[in-house]
């Protein structure tokens, strides 16, 4: 691959490209330029040149992909693992998950709601097939075990309106 300016102008409107149309982490995009046949130092030149102008951030794209899935009602455990297969390691992961102050019991008394409608558990099988399908979503084991054994699943006050 030459490395005139012409490739490296290339990989950088690619990658300008891709941001444009939604967040990217660092690894990610890198990926999406070496499948296109742009590699090496041309795509590593471009996306240092993109971070440098603040157009590609991790930071911004871990905070994007918190809230998304927050509001998929995905638990912290999961977000970190996503996070993780994009180049963010786990320490920055939690931060991120920390500032963006979830509620993980709303959010999990929602996903089984969303799942099983407002009633009770009928037994410990409905009850622990519950706690599976939680714990499969990423929830910890705490907030799945205070969920699942709550009396009711009464919708939160936001449901109401």
């Amino acid at each position: 691959m030459k490395r005139g300016g012409r490739t490296q102008q290339g990989a950088y409107d690619k990658a300008l490209g891709y941001l444009a149309r939604r967040e990217h982490s660092e690894r990610e995009l890198a990926a999406k330029l070496a499948r296109g046949g742009l590699e090496g130092d041309a795509a590593q030149d471009a996306i240092t040149r993109l971070k440098a102008q603040n157009y590609q951030s991790d930071t911004r794209f871990g905070e994007m992909l918190v809230r998304t899935r927050i509001e998929a009602g995905y638990g912290p455990r999961w977000i970190v693992a996503e996070l993780r297969t994009h180049g963010i390691d786990e320490a920055q992961a939690r931060a991120l998950i920390d500032e963006a102050e979830p509620d993980w019991e709303d959010i999990a008394r929602r996903q089984l709601r969303r799942r099983y409608g407002p009633k009770r558990a009928a037994d410990a099988a409905e009850r622990a097939k519950r706690a599976t399908f939680l714990l499969r979503r990423g929830f910890p084991a705490a907030t799945v075990q205070s969920v699942t054994r709550a009396e009711g699943l009464e919708p939160s006050p936001d449901e109401l309106d």
